[in-house]
């Protein structure tokens, strides 16, 4: 039975859930997540020459990203939050591993050199998080629901940039734009809508893998499921510890330590919209235990993706969405996410079949749930009336940060490291929201004046 802060979801943080429903719960997660985890090692992989390694390099991004799930979920000694959070590779990275990769390459280092470099010094500042995770009490005096509020809401305007892309047919479609690719966007969408809002659990449950379904189903009656090639990849991979050795260098290490800084405050931002959606309190002993949890968690996810040769993990906002639509917050799905994408690692057949998912149908189904993102982020930052001080806290972090990402050029005369790392929406506006709220005093509160008639008490 669902706790009474836990009222409008169909299973609260702790309920028990059935096999059936916690399969179909956990499958639109992975669906929402699944193109979000093995992105990263695809574009790392292509950017630096490192072909033949790719497939390896996605099962074990795959594999890692369930592992940490798992261990966020089941929250095993400390370790963890104990709530639903998914772990991937934060796009914050690429910039950093891309131009250490490049550094090593021009050097004259061969593929394995690359790999060795950004694996070591990602295993070192794997430190950060958990060293981090260890402050947390005075952190929350820095990241008030203001900050805090800020940052989710940014992170979910990034998200819904991903969404838009993908309902028009995906990056470089030759067809981008079509009509036929912002409807088949519009027919999942609906369809999650229609059944979001049924009285009937189970349609609420399946919701989203319904809408998916059926815009698959369009997709091939259209002509807008052209199959992909399946990649030509063994059926079973599995783990080597540190496969392609260990280096590190300086120059690599200190631009992704910051990054681990700056992904930290994402994820206090994430787990602070995780605890709103799941209905669990945002202050006090509880609070700050999953945040210190589920910081640790994403430090411990980082060790064990260098090890295994994946990129840095923290935890993915997109699926505090999906727990909005489905209404299930069970810890318990969780784990059986972690379970399946520990599968789609081992077995990457899985996950070829998942990547024949066309962008626009994806594009629809997560729209709403990113969505959702940015209205936890809204609620978070009006906890408590917003005074002048806030409104212009917000609106220097809105403008500044959502600027610098719609004009990206605008860092172009600075070095490279510079607009990787400042270039996005959620660094510069999450930093800047941060610095304003300690340097601007607050406002001290207006001492109130009586009138004459209300002085008096026979007025």
């Amino acid at each position: 039975m669902s706790h009474p802060q836990e009222k409008g979801l169909l299973y609260g943080l702790d309920d028990r859930i059935g096999p059936a429903p916690a399969f179909f719960a956990a499958l639109q997660h992975v669906l929402a997540s699944v193109v979000g985890i093995i992105t990263p090692p695809l574009i790392i992989g292509s950017v630096l020459g490192l072909q033949a390694y790719i497939p390896y390099l996605i099962s074990m991004s795959l594999l890692v990203s369930g592992l940490g799930t798992f261990l966020q979920a089941r929250r095993v000694l400390g370790i963890g939050a104990g709530m639903i959070c998914l772990q991937g590779t934060s796009f914050a990275f690429l910039g950093v591993i891309l131009s250490g990769g490049l550094m090593v390459k021009a050097q004259g280092g061969s593929p394995e050199e690359m790999l060795a470099m950004i694996f070591g010094c990602n295993l070192v500042a794997a430190l950060i998080p958990m060293l981090i995770s260890r402050c947390i009490a005075p952190l929350r005096k820095v990241l008030t629901p203001v900050v805090t509020g800020t940052v989710i809401t940014l992170i979910g305007i990034s998200l819904i940039k991903v969404s838009i892309t993908d309902w028009a047919g995906g990056h470089h479609a030759a067809d981008f734009g079509a009509p036929g690719n912002l409807a088949l966007g519009a027919l999942t969408l609906l369809v999650i809508i229609v059944l979001n809002r049924a009285h009937n659990r189970w349609m609420r449950l399946v919701a989203v893998v319904a809408g998916i379904g059926v815009g698959c189903i369009a997709a091939a009656l259209t002509g807008h499921l052209p199959l992909k090639p399946m990649a030509d990849a063994h059926w079973l991979v599995l783990p080597t510890f540190l496969r392609f050795g260990f280096n590190f260098d300086w120059t690599l290490f200190v631009p992704v330590a910051l990054v681990s800084v700056i992904c930290v405050i994402e994820a206090v931002g994430d787990l602070t919209a995780n605890c709103l959606i799941s209905r669990q309190p945002l202050t006090g002993e509880g609070f700050q235990r999953r945040l210190q949890g589920g910081i640790l968690a994403d430090g411990i996810s980082c060790l064990l993706a260098a090890l295994f040769s994946a990129f840095p993990n923290t935890t993915f906002a997109q699926n505090n969405g999906v727990i909005q639509m489905t209404g299930v917050a069970s810890r318990y799905v969780g784990m059986v996410i972690g379970v399946m994408l520990v599968l789609l690692g081992i077995f990457p057949v899985i996950g070829d079949l998942l990547q024949q998912i066309p962008p626009p149908v994806l594009g629809g189904a997560t729209l709403v749930m990113f969505g959702s993102v940015v209205a936890a982020g809204i609620r978070v930052m009006t906890q408590s009336p917003l005074g002048r001080r806030e409104m212009l806290i917000v609106a220097v972090s809105f403008g500044i940060g959502l600027g610098v990402e719609a004009v990206p050029d605008v860092l172009k005369q600075f070095p490279p490291l510079v607009s990787h790392l400042f270039g996005h929406a959620v660094t510069t506006g999450g930093i800047l929201a941060m610095l304003l709220n300690v340097v601007l005093p607050s406002e001290l509160p207006q001492p109130v004046t009586l009138n004459a008639a209300e002085k008096s008490p026979d007025a």
